[in-house]
């Protein structure tokens, strides 16, 4: 009996040390998407309006290497200051993670921005753009694809300028963050 209780306690201590104590960003991204302080979208690349666009086909390839964005945007609020700093900080704990490769750091008009990828380098299946502004709240962005080529997503990004979109559909964003 002493045995199997050993025994037991040997496999309970492997099942618990191989399960991981940190929030994934897709866990994160389920847990506040009821969160009244958060804003979530999901928005099909087909928002982008790039079916009409003369398009490269470097361009094309970087398109249908594109699934979605998950957006989720945290709007600070004189009420939800300590929730704000609270939220900020789990996701960063979350994004300094070994796993997520940093692609670029940057400041925006809106705050600082880093945008990371999980995969390889030339095989991204998701890259993040996180953006904070202490005044506004922050913005998490999952760009979702297969085997996304960073050299194409400039392209994609100049194809982009080329095509007729004005931001259409991610108005409740801009104007989450406003006033």
């Amino acid at each position: 009996m002493k045995k199997i209780r050993n025994f037991v306690a040997i496999v309970m201590i492997i099942v618990l040390s191989g399960c991981s104590s940190t929030q994934s960003l897709q866990e994160y991204y389920i847990d506040n998407t009821e969160n009244p302080n958060f804003l979530h979208l999901d928005v099909p690349t087909s928002i982008l309006n790039l079916e009409k666009a003369d398009l490269t086909e470097i361009q094309r390839t970087a398109l249908s290497s594109l699934k979605k964005l998950n957006i989720l945007a945290f709007k600070k609020t004189v009420d939800n200051t300590a929730d704000y700093k609270v939220e900020k900080q789990q996701v960063k704990a979350i994004l300094s993670g070994d796993s997520y490769t940093e692609l670029m750091k940057m400041n925006t008009d809106f705050g600082r921005a880093t945008i990371k990828y999980l995969g390889e380098d030339d095989a991204i299946d998701e890259v993040i753009i996180y953006g904070d502004n202490d005044d506004k709240g922050f913005a998490l962005i999952r760009v979702l694809g297969n085997d996304m080529n960073p050299a194409h997503f400039i392209q994609l990004l100049q194809a982009v300028q080329k095509s007729d979109y004005n931001g259409e559909g991610l108005g409740e964003l801009s104007s989450f963050f406003k006033g």
